[in-house]
């Protein structure tokens, strides 16, 4: 009973932590008109905004690969979530576009390893058999960030100005770190193998790493994942409303339908992977997500509700990020989780940027402000769907096997013995 009361404590602390770093995210760009105004900055440049956390947060999710899987996890993530609170803060004391700059750059460095901390915690902490299911409560916290924290934000900004939102996060942040370092345990059980180590060089230690062929394949995974959500996510907005005649005023809808649906599918999903498989339950996330890109964003088919595209698509993609979670929490070995978990963030970072990027080469703007070549953006975030399901039932059976091996060696042993 205790540890069942330790480990739903735990994954309370990392789920607010995941909320606090999502909404941090996510709330930014839907305010990006208010702080436009506010300090004179083009609309054309707001996109730089989001770019500098995503870059920033890929370049700490590499750098910190040599150093996170060194201290205790707590410790860690107290002093990640201290910083992401900082540079939080600090763009609500933004003065102009080159200081909110520097904000979001602060706030991604210190944001991309609290995620990569956080799952590590998970992993460290929750068994394989029931792994799935935590992973889809931490994993919840999205819905939660769309469902409660987008909405709230944007009523911050408008009763406040766009610094209240910043300020907000930061004191929830500060309140999140506060509690991780008063109720989680140290976690420093990794650290014997990196004691064994000491005398290693790091950059050796990452190159070990990078050069298992099971932890490029899970790599590769994460890109293409990240790939087909982002091609279309910087742009679903501006073509719900301008391509499919969304009005913009119950925008507010979709994200509090989709969030809370999305809530609900991920609690279900993590269960299911725990009793199918990672790779089973991904193929209905698969199915979800082509069907729904063909249908609503290749080909519309007329009549076809706005709600129901909006929220396919969220819980397609959140099916399929659990899935390919969970299977790529039991790649590393634990002394290299967090170390594994930075390079992972930062791939997953890097790739939104350039599907973002991409998107934008291959989309233009209509006299009628409808967006021209959705139908190829699709078409090709489809073709990476299907390619990242033929990943994730590669790195399963790398895993089946690898499990029946260590079993068989077992076996031998007893029957020496």
């Amino acid at each position: 009973m205790q540890n069942a009361r330790s480990e739903r404590t735990l994954l309370f602390l990392i789920a607010a932590v995941q909320f606090v770093n999502l909404l941090d995210f996510m709330v930014v760009m839907p305010l990006g008109p208010d702080f436009a105004v506010a300090l004179g900055i083009p609309m054309s440049d707001i996109g730089l905004i989001g770019g500098s956390y995503t870059a920033a947060a890929a370049v700490s999710g590499v750098a910190g690969a040599f150093f996170l899987d060194r201290f205790d996890r707590r410790s860690a993530l107290a002093v990640a979530m201290l910083g992401l609170v900082l540079g939080t803060a600090a763009g609500g004391l933004a003065t102009g576009l080159p200081s909110l700059l520097a904000a979001r750059v602060l706030a991604g460095a210190f944001g991309g390893p609290a995620t990569s901390i956080a799952f590590s915690i998970v992993a460290d902490a929750i068994p394989p058999q029931r792994r799935g299911k935590a992973m889809g409560v931490v994993m919840g916290a999205y819905s939660l960030a769309a469902v409660l924290g987008v909405p709230a934000g944007l009523e911050l900004a408008r009763r406040g100005g766009f610094q209240a939102p910043f300020f907000a996060v930061a004191a929830l942040g500060l309140a999140v770190a506060g509690l991780a370092l008063l109720l989680l345990p140290s976690m420093r059980g990794h650290l014997a193998g990196a004691r064994a180590r000491a005398e290693e060089n790091a950059l050796r230690e990452l190159r070990a790493l990078v050069g298992r062929p099971l932890v490029l394949l899970s790599y590769a995974t994460t890109a293409a994942m990240t790939m087909a959500s982002f091609l279309v996510i910087p742009n679903i907005s501006a073509y719900v409303q301008h391509n499919l005649g969304y009005p913009r005023e119950r925008l507010g809808l979709l994200y509090l339908v989709g969030g809370a649906l999305t809530f609900v599918v991920m609690r279900t999903a993590g269960a299911l992977i725990d009793r199918i498989g990672a790779f089973r339950t991904s193929l209905v996330g698969a199915a979800t997500l082509v069907a729904v890109l063909y249908a609503g964003f290749h080909s519309y088919v007329p009549g076809l509700p706005v709600l129901v595209v909006f929220v396919a698509f969220m819980t397609g993609t959140a099916i399929r990020n659990i899935s390919h979670s969970t299977l790529a929490s039991k790649v590393p070995l634990p002394s290299e989780r967090a170390r594994f978990g930075s390079i992972q963030s930062a791939v997953d970072h890097l790739s939104s940027a350039l599907a973002a990027f991409l998107a934008a080469r291959m989309l233009h703007e209509l006299p009628d402000r409808r967006l021209d070549g959705m139908d190829a953006v699709a078409a090709l975030a489809i073709a990476f769907t299907l390619a990242s399901s033929c990943l994730i039932s590669l790195i399963e059976r790398h895993l089946a096997l690898g499990a029946s091996s260590s079993a068989g060696a077992a076996r031998a042993l007893e029957g020496r013995g």
